[in-house]
């Protein structure tokens, strides 16, 4: 099984520490892609409209200003870096070893700075999305989609992968529609189903947290993830079909 998940939008920068190895981190053959967007964000960030070009507000502007220096800054975990709604509700300071250790082996993070990473590879915080585009490389889900085919194909092949990514990050790569579900998490009020994007993060870093967490072998087929998920939560599960992926539908009480 493997769980895919989007970064935050917010990052926890390391105080101390190495600056990140490229030779440390999964998938090396993403690296010489991995630079050129590296060097072209640093690139856009010290221009005098980067706040504009990266789409964010002042408030940001700290954030903005260390894309300058990624190849110095502090590198940690990127279970450590990444933070906010989803990855509280995943936990993973409060894993066990065991746990920890799976969650190392199982978690994929879609990343527009790096391409795909898993959580015990060190990288510096950063601020950058999949919607960006940037100069040389364009826009970055489009720039990393055929990377990501070639270099996460093998692993794919015959895992179930549970996709907790945004729609943002689910456009830079897309897995085999066989073995894939997309997590969707609803409310329903008087038989109408209504998206719920903060419960929805909260919930896929749950059921994150779940399928990394419970007892027994990790789930192999959707049939078996909606039954885990059914242990929890309301869960149905949509069949896919030969170009797109099944769905887990979880329901919340309203």
């Amino acid at each position: 099984m493997l769980i895919l998940l989007p970064p935050s939008e917010g990052k926890t920068p390391a105080v101390h520490g190495d600056a990140m190895d490229w030779a440390s981190l999964s998938f090396p053959v993403l690296n010489t892609y991995r630079a050129k967007v590296l060097d072209a964000l640093g690139t856009v960030s010290s221009h005098e409209d980067a706040l504009a070009l990266l789409g964010v507000g002042a408030s940001l502007r700290d954030d903005v200003e260390r894309n300058t220096r990624l190849h110095a800054e502090p590198a940690a975990p990127a279970h450590q870096v990444y933070s906010g709604v989803l990855y509280d509700a995943l936990g993973y300071r409060s894993m066990t070893p065991a746990q920890r250790r799976r969650a190392d082996g199982s978690v994929l993070v879609i990343s527009a700075l790096w391409g795909a990473i898993r959580f015990a590879d060190a990288v510096p915080a950063y601020r950058l999305s999949m919607s960006t585009a940037l100069p040389d490389v364009g826009r970055l889900a489009s720039f990393w989609k055929p990377q990501l085919t070639e270099a996460l194909g093998e692993i794919a092949g015959g895992q179930l992968l549970v996709d907790c990514r945004s729609s943002t990050y689910a456009a830079a790569w897309t897995p085999p529609p066989a073995d894939t579900v997309a997590v969707n998490v609803f409310t329903e009020v008087n038989g109408a189903r209504k998206v719920v994007s903060h419960f929805a993060k909260h919930t896929r870093g749950e059921l994150a947290r779940y399928l990394l967490t419970r007892r027994g072998q990790a789930p192999a087929t959707p049939e078996q993830l909606r039954k885990a998920a059914a242990e929890k939560w309301q869960a149905e599960l949509v069949p896919g079909t030969a170009r797109k992926a099944h769905a887990l539908n979880i329901i919340l009480p309203n």
